[in-house]
């Protein structure tokens, strides 16, 4: 045998040392699990039956190839029984994918971020009858009967968790501000998974109140919320605690908060600051199917801190469209304190879904009769393409809707679609208070392409009287307001 032979044997006997713990992990000691040779002894084999190698090479190679295989065999089976565990890397990855808005989480869950917004375009005509439209006129008030469009929302957000249990909000408001500014609508911090306590937060969020208004404003049936939620303070500067024992049947909510405007500023005198404590009690008693059938049941209560100066306090309210007038107005008094109760009842039923609120408030007023006012809707829903309203259990609110088949006309896919009706009424007219009462019937039809993507027409009814004005404006006016309007309006809008 020539050298040049040696050398090809030896290179052959290098590669199947070489490749003998990972390659030939299946040849080590003859034929692999598939009944075949080795790679190396292959190759001997050729070079045995082509004359470039003797038997007795043969042999030698073969089993200087077995032996250095199962020694490098060994040796790897030695190393990984010694070597110390691999210490796991800081979780450093990230994934950014869209689930109803634009969501980046860090692997490891510690860090949740989420971005977005809202956009809310409404069109309304209003017809208003000769009583009203003279009223409102004769007291130097626009009546507003015409049309007009206006965006009702336009926000963006930036919200998520750090560090497990820090979580974090900030939102701004872009339309109807007034006065030209960025308003704030929630802007908090707080921390969660505390025991039996689920969360605290302090900042600017709306107080605990009112099933419509714990619904954000992208899920609510209508476009407009129940003539009662006049007596819902808003977001205001405050702390509040929440839990949700039972499995989260159960729901509870408690705060303290402090009367600021849109920024979230306020700057009071010693006794001139406005207190307002708050709570809310929800419960779930049949929670089934996945959400298809529900019954929530809720109370809530908040108790106002007022100084009892001149004109501090104010209820005024449209007839259920933000294009339309206030055809309710008890005009500024003196406020020294009130209660608010409301009491809420919902059900789901499949496509069928029912809800209703009712709210008392006993109004203390400086130098007069206190007052009782009050107000309340009820309204039913019927999906006509099988979907059924979504309840987020141990949060007591409704949420987003999902079409069964998303918008798609070339398949024959529609979306979803939602029919509802709903009466409202409100009064506040008592004692020295003369805001008026108003009753309205709203009929709305909804049209979800997408989970994000909605549009609304919502046709209303409304009928006001007994207000009066205690603020007559040159020329005298008589300050009687009574009549009745019609209004439709719709609304495009898409949140992500």
């Amino acid at each position: 045998m020539n050298a040049k032979t040696i050398w090809a044997a030896l290179a052959v006997v290098a590669c199947g040392t070489a490749w003998g713990p990972t390659a030939l992990a299946d040849d080590v000691g003859g034929e692999s699990a598939g009944g075949d040779k080795p790679v190396v002894e292959k190759l001997l084999d050729i070079m045995l039956s082509s004359g470039q190698i003797s038997r007795s090479q043969y042999d030698d190679l073969l089993e200087q190839s077995r032996e250095e295989q199962v020694s490098g065999t060994a040796a790897v089976a030695a190393a990984a029984d010694t070597a110390p565990a691999p210490v796991a890397s800081a979780a450093t990855d990230w994934t950014f994918k869209w689930s109803d808005g634009f969501n980046l989480a860090r692997n490891d869950g510690a860090f949740q971020l989420k971005f977005g917004g809202r956009i809310m375009a409404d069109a309304a005509l209003v017809w208003l009858n000769d009583s009203l439209d003279q009223n409102l006129t004769a007291l130097g008030i626009d009546p507003k009967d015409g049309s007009g469009v206006e965006f009702r929302r336009a926000r963006i957000f930036f919200e998520g968790t750090v560090y497990e249990r820090v979580f974090f909000k900030a939102e701004y408001e872009f339309a109807n501000t007034g006065d030209g500014n960025t308003d704030f609508t929630d802007v908090y911090l707080g921390l969660k998974d505390l025991g039996p306590v689920r969360a605290v937060r302090v900042g600017h969020f709306k107080e605990p109140f009112l099933l419509a208004e714990m619904t954000s404003s992208k899920y609510i049936t209508f476009m407009e919320r129940g003539l009662n939620n006049v007596f819902f303070p808003g977001r205001n500067m405050g702390i509040m605690a929440e839990g949700s024992p039972l499995e989260k049947k159960l729901l509870w909510q408690a705060g303290v908060f402090y009367g600021t405007n849109e920024q979230g500023f306020a700057f009071n005198d010693w006794n001139e600051a406005q207190f307002d404590l708050a709570g809310r009690l929800v419960g779930t008693p049949l929670y089934a199917d996945d959400g298809e059938t529900v019954v929530h049941v809720g109370l809530a209560y908040i108790h106002q801190f007022r100084d009892g100066a001149p004109d501090n306090l104010r209820y005024r309210q449209r007839p259920e469209a933000h294009l339309a007038q206030y055809w309710l107005d008890t005009e500024l008094f003196a406020a020294t304190d009130s209660d608010i109760l409301n009491l809420e009842l919902a059900g789901v039923r499949g496509p069928f879904s029912a809800q209703a609120e009712v709210t008392a408030n006993w109004q203390g007023v400086q130098g007069t009769k206190d007052a009782t006012l009050w107000g309340m809707y009820a309204y039913v829903s019927w999906f006509l393409t099988g979907e059924h309203r979504p309840y987020e259990l141990g949060y007591g609110r409704f949420g987003r809707v999902k079409p069964k088949a998303n918008f798609n006309p070339t398949r024959g896919d529609w979306g979803a679609w939602e029919v509802a009706a709903r009466y409202s009424y409100l009064d506040l007219d008592d004692n020295d208070l003369t805001g008026g009462r108003l009753w309205d019937v709203t009929l709305g039809v909804n049209w979800y392409l997408y989970p994000n993507l909605r549009l609304m027409f919502n046709y209303i009814h409304g009928d006001v009287d007994d207000r009066v004005s205690t603020n007559p404006t040159p020329p005298p006016a008589t300050g009687g307001i009574e009549g009745a309007g019609n209004i439709f309006q719709m609304r495009a809008q898409i949140d992500f």
